[in-house]
């Protein structure tokens, strides 16, 4: 069996961005622009971001979603994990600048190398080229409907998820909330795009409504842990520390104010003040990160690592009811485990 390895699962970007953009690709460009000037406007800025290396987690979801509908392990078509990693790719360069993030996949945020605003159009044209893909998959006519709209869901979902991310700040909420916006947000984007990945990946192999929509709903869960992971990991790895900063200089809501409001509510005040001081950007700015950094891990640690592996433990058990425990579950499960052991 090919391995779901979370890492090269996907097919080369480059080689994709090339197709895409020739001569009868989905996304091909007019021939009666000279070829330098869309290498500025479009083609560069885009090979650029897609060069650097990712994670590939999503384009492992879309192989574990097809081999659990049913597909032979080693006729993945290539241009369905590339659909997931195009739309992933387009977000995180918006987000970039949403954000005001200055690195990106080990290099600069890609407005900081092309500006704003052409940044702003290589991602959302990300967004398109990737619905375009979804044409040339071969699909059959009921099957490629059924992908469209879930892509065209996941957009909207999303963008709905990124409006709470970018609107909302811990000590506008209050203990009694956060927990709600943590979790609404997770799933309307990391979540989002993991059931996405898994719902195209089991629609791809013809697997039944009641299969597809049970790989949906583990994916929809296993994205929710992985944000766990990902926003506990901010605060745990000193590798991670661009990350943490960010985080708690924006007053984000993330994870850790969630169990931070779960468990020691008294607690909750003392730190959410804390956090809008950085937000002002003060002078010893690093000495506060820290300090905060350290009370909220004080606060949550007897309970965050219980939260995650519960989180992934129901979501595999969820799925193993659904669709039976198999070789494919078993390798999901061993991936999620080294997953979680990737963060500290």
């Amino acid at each position: 069996m090919k391995q779901l390895a979370f890492a090269g699962a996907a097919p080369s970007a480059i080689a994709a961005l090339e197709r895409a953009l020739a001569s009868g690709g989905a996304s091909e460009l007019d021939v009666s622009v000279p070829a330098a000037v869309w290498r500025n406007a479009l083609a560069g800025p885009a090979a650029e971001f897609l060069s650097r290396p990712g994670k590939g987690l999503r384009a492992s979801i879309v192989r574990a979603g097809w081999q659990l509908g049913g597909g032979a392990p080693d006729a993945l078509p290539d241009q369905i994990p590339l659909v997931i990693e195009i739309l992933h790719a387009g977000s995180l360069i918006v987000d970039d600048i949403e954000d005001a993030s200055e690195m990106r996949r080990g290099g600069p945020a890609l407005h900081q190398l092309v500006g704003v605003p052409l940044a702003i159009n290589t991602g959302s044209w990300m967004y398109f080229w990737a619905l375009a893909e979804l044409s040339e998959l071969g699909l059959s006519p009921a099957a490629e409907l059924a992908a469209h709209r879930a892509a065209a869901m996941t957009l909207v979902r999303c963008h709905q998820g990124q409006a709470l991310d970018l609107a909302t700040r811990v000590w506008d909420l209050g203990p009694e909330s956060i927990g709600a916006v943590v979790a609404a947000t997770t799933r309307l984007k990391t979540g989002a795009l993991c059931m996405l990945a898994a719902e195209l990946g089991a629609i791809s192999a013809g697997a039944p409504p009641t299969i597809v929509s049970a790989v949906r709903r583990f994916a929809g869960a296993m994205g929710t842990g992985l944000q766990m992971l990902d926003d506990l990991g901010s605060l745990t790895s000193a590798a991670r520390r661009t990350k943490a900063r960010e985080d708690l200089e924006g007053g984000r809501p993330t994870w850790p104010w969630a169990w931070l409001a779960e468990v020691q509510p008294f607690a909750w005040a003392r730190c959410a003040a804390l956090a809008r001081t950085i937000a002002t950007r003060p002078t010893d700015v690093d000495v506060q990160i820290d300090e905060l950094s350290e009370l909220l891990l004080d606060a949550i640690g007897a309970i965050a690592r219980h939260r995650v592996r519960f989180t992934l433990d129901a979501a595999l058990e969820e799925l193993e009811s659904a669709v039976g425990a198999s070789s494919i579950t078993e390798e999901i499960a061993t991936e999620l485990s080294r997953m979680e052991a990737s963060y500290g």
